[in-house]
C-alpha cells in the first residue's frame, strides 16, 4: 500500500454534466482519472452532475456515455445522477440551517450589483472579488432580523440559502482546532505537504440557489462522501473552489479525499476550453474521422 493512501482501495469519479457536448478538456480528466484509479488498483465512479435542470438536457446524458464509451472508458458501480438525490442535498443543507450558518437571501442580481456599487462609492475603492473575480456578497440580507426573514419566506419571495462565511469558519474551528486543509497527491500516487486554505475570500456563497434546492459547492461534498470517494481529480480551474468543499466537509462531519489537479487545456486564444464558448466536441473529432487511439496519443495516454 502506498504510503499516506487509505487502507482501503482508492475510489475515484468523474462527474460530467449533461448541459453540453464533452470537449478535449474532458477527455483530459476522464483519462486522468482512469490512469491514477487503475495504477493504484482503485475504482472509477461515473457521476452526472445535473442539479441544473433548465440547462442540463437528454440529449447531452446520452452524448456523455456515447463520447465515453467511445474513448474506451470503464467504470465501476452504479452510475449516480444528481438529480435523483435532491433529498440528500436538502438534508445536508437542513444541516447547516441548524447549526445557524446558513441564511435566507432575497437579493436579485441587480440588488447586489446596486449595493456593491453603493459600497465602492462610500469607500472610495473597488469592492473586494472572490479568487473567480465576482464582487463578494455584501451580506445584505446576513442582517436581517428573524421575523423580517420569516415574513419575507411565508409572502413567498423568492430567496436562496447562502452560508455566513464568518460563522461557519469560526464554527469550523470550534468544532477541530487544526487548520483546514486538504491532502494533495502526485501521479506517481505520493501524497504531497498539506495544502491550508482560506475559505473566508470567498464571502457568502450560495449553498442553494432560487430554482435549484442545491449548488455545486453543497452537492459534490455530499456525493463524494456518500460514493466513498477517496481521491478527487479534476482541472487547476476548481482548485480554489475546494478550499468552500473543505469548509463544508468539516462543518457536516464528512471525510475531505486526496486531491490531484490536472492542466488545463486552452484555446489558440489561451483560454480554457469551456462548453460556453464553444470549444470542439469529441462528437465533431469523431465525425472528422479522428480515433480515440489518436485522441488518446494526443493527450498523452497513448
Amino acid at each position: 500500500m502506498t504510503p499516506g493512501l487509505p487502507d482501503a482501495a482508492p475510489v475515484f469519479r468523474f462527474a460530467p454534466s449533461p448541459n453540453g457536448r464533452l470537449h478535449l478538456g474532458h477527455a483530459l480528466s476522464a483519462l486522468t482519472n482512469e490512469r491514477l484509479a487503475r495504477s493504484m488498483g482503485g475504482r472509477l465512479l461515473l457521476r452526472i452532475e445535473d442539479i441544473d435542470l433548465s440547462r442540463c438536457r437528454p440529449e447531452f446524458d446520452q452524448a456523455i456515455g456515447e463520447d465515453l464509451a467511445w474513448l474506451g472508458l470503464r467504470f465501476d458501480g452504479e452510475l449516480r445522477r444528481q438529480s435523483q438525490h435532491f433529498a440528500d442535498y436538502a438534508a445536508a443543507l437542513r444541516n447547516l440551517v441548524d447549526q445557524g450558518l446558513a441564511y435566507p437571501c432575497f437579493c436579485t442580481r441587480q440588488a447586489i450589483r446596486r449595493a456593491v456599487a453603493q459600497r465602492e462609492a462610500e469607500r472610495g475603492a473597488a469592492w473586494p472579488v472572490d479568487p473567480d473575480g465576482a464582487p463578494l456578497y455584501p451580506g445584505t440580507c446576513r442582517c436581517l432580523g428573524e421575523r423580517d426573514r420569516l415574513d419575507r419566506m411565508a409572502a413567498g419571495a423568492p430567496f436562496q440559502w447562502r452560508l455566513d462565511m464568518a460563522r461557519a469558519c469560526a464554527r469550523a474551528r470550534s468544532l477541530q482546532p487544526a487548520p483546514l486543509t486538504y491532502g494533495m497527491f502526485a501521479a506517481t500516487g505520493a501524497t504531497l505537504d498539506p495544502v491550508p486554505v482560506d475559505p473566508e475570500r470567498w464571502g457568502d456563497v450560495v449553498l442553494a440557489r432560487k430554482d435549484t434546492p442545491t449548488s455545486y459547492h453543497l452537492s459534490v461534498v455530499v456525493d463524494d462522501a456518500l460514493q466513498g470517494v477517496t481521491h478527487v481529480v479534476r482541472g487547476r480551474d476548481l482548485e480554489a473552489a475546494t478550499e468552500i468543499h473543505v469548509l463544508l466537509q468539516r462543518l457536516l462531519g464528512l471525510p475531505t479525499p486526496l486531491y490531484h489537479f490536472h492542466p488545463l487545456l486552452t484555446d489558440a486564444s489561451g483560454q480554457k476550453l469551456a462548453k460556453s464558448r464553444g470549444s470542439r466536441s469529441l462528437a465533431s473529432l469523431r465525425a472528422e474521422g479522428v480515433t480515440a487511439e489518436a485522441l488518446r496519443r494526443q493527450l498523452g495516454f497513448g
